[in-house]
């Protein structure tokens, strides 16, 4: 008997976490040093995605288990909560990401990660760009093979993979699918939610452990869950308060 659709599916997952594992190991520790850095010198790390990419940047914000110092950009009608269709549009608005990244204000030792799976669309690759003009380090989580098979929707012709100071390759398919079943034209099965969680969370990890010996406390949030879980968050939120501005 052959294996079912999702055996399927789960195999391809598994083959492709297994290629990020050994072909982004270097620039995961790249990552993750900017992060802590970024951490230890008081800065704030900033995550910012469109459509479902803003799925990843919100994964690690205010999340138990992970470093605290960060804040999703969650630009309403980028992200699809809200009159979705609009937003296929926005994200394709030049000039809309410089607006963004002058309204958050970012100090020089704050970073950004950018999440865009096609990293073609105009408002992440302005993000991005103006992120680096104001001195600001820029991560990116994107798919290179979907990237190198379609054009730039940003008037300067680049794509997210060009400015970023560090690249993490999702290695998803063009497309962003998993498995082909016959008869269905169409791939199923979206990876780069799966592989975006992934890599943001091996940053997150490894920086997080980068500061162990170098802070006094790493300021790691805690599951509200626990007995003593909202007690020992509230002296984050009071540290951070001033600097995340969209508790």
């Amino acid at each position: 008997m052959g294996k079912k659709v999702f055996e399927l599916f789960f195999d391809e997952i598994d083959r492709i976490l297994e290629k990020i594992k050994k072909a982004q190991k270097e620039n995961i520790l790249k990552a993750a040093e900017l992060v802590s850095e970024c951490i230890k010198n008081d800065g704030v790390v900033y995550t910012f995605g469109t459509g479902h990419s803003h799925l990843i940047a919100e994964e690690i914000f205010a999340r138990a288990s992970t470093l605290f110092p960060v804040r999703a950009i969650l630009e309403p009608s980028l992200t699809g909560h809200h009159e979705v269709t609009k937003s296929f549009k926005v994200e394709r608005l030049e000039g809309f990401g410089k607006i963004i990244v002058e309204h958050v204000r970012p100090k020089i030792q704050d970073i950004f990660i950018v999440i865009s799976n096609s990293g073609v669309n105009a408002v992440p690759v302005e993000f991005a760009i103006e992120a680096k003009k104001r001195g600001n380090k820029v991560i990116a989580i994107t798919s290179k093979h979907y990237s190198e098979n379609v054009a730039s929707r940003h008037s300067s012709g680049k794509k997210l993979m060009d400015v970023a100071d560090i690249v993490l390759d999702n290695c998803g398919r063009f497309g962003d699918y998993a498995i082909k079943v016959p008869n269905l034209e169409q791939g199923l099965g979206p990876t780069s939610g799966i592989t975006g969680a992934y890599i943001i969370h091996s940053i997150m990890v490894q920086a997080a452990a980068n500061l162990v010996g170098v802070m006094k406390e790493p300021p790691v949030a805690w599951s509200g869950n626990l007995p003593d879980g909202d007690k020992k968050n509230q002296k984050l939120i009071e540290k951070y308060w001033n600097l995340i501005r969209n508790w």
